[in-house]
């Protein structure tokens, strides 16, 4: 729960911060409503980055399965599943601004994956076009 918390704390931080920014860029219109949501924006990113880091494959069976019955008391004014998917968008451009604030720097270390990519099956590789000059027979290290 303490990790729970502390990603909020910082997510938290991050937003006021944020919302501050883009009220200030963006051009306000009187006619627009801006109806908030129960859940807050740092709540909703704090659920996207946990999902993230728990290793469930689908969203909807961590949700269901995971934070409705054991964080709703980190979470006090809980969605339902399908009303967070809706809101779910909104906070696509606040998590792409804090991890690029947040990412480290570029140390020029790369790392390469060695898995063998086939292009094209040896019975049509005279009629394959597309990696002609860059594909070649050969073996890799995985056979």
């Amino acid at each position: 729960m303490d990790h729970i918390t502390e990603l909020f704390c910082i997510l938290d931080d991050f937003c006021k911060k944020f919302n501050e920014s883009l009220e200030k860029a963006l051009i306000s219109n009187q006619k627009t409503r801006l109806k908030k949501s129960a859940l807050s924006l740092s709540e909703a990113m704090t659920i996207v980055i946990l999902f993230h880091q728990s290793g469930f494959r689908f969203f909807k069976y961590f949700y269901c399965q995971m934070i409705v019955p054991f964080w709703k008391s980190a979470f006090p004014k809980l969605l339902s599943y399908n009303r967070f998917i809706e809101i779910m968008p909104r906070c696509l451009q606040a998590l792409s601004s804090f991890f690029h604030q947040v990412k480290g720097k570029d140390t020029g270390i790369s790392i390469i994956d060695s898995t063998k990519l086939v292009v094209c099956h040896n019975l049509r590789i005279k009629r394959h076009r597309v990696f002609k000059g860059l594909a070649g027979r050969g073996k890799s290290s995985t056979g």
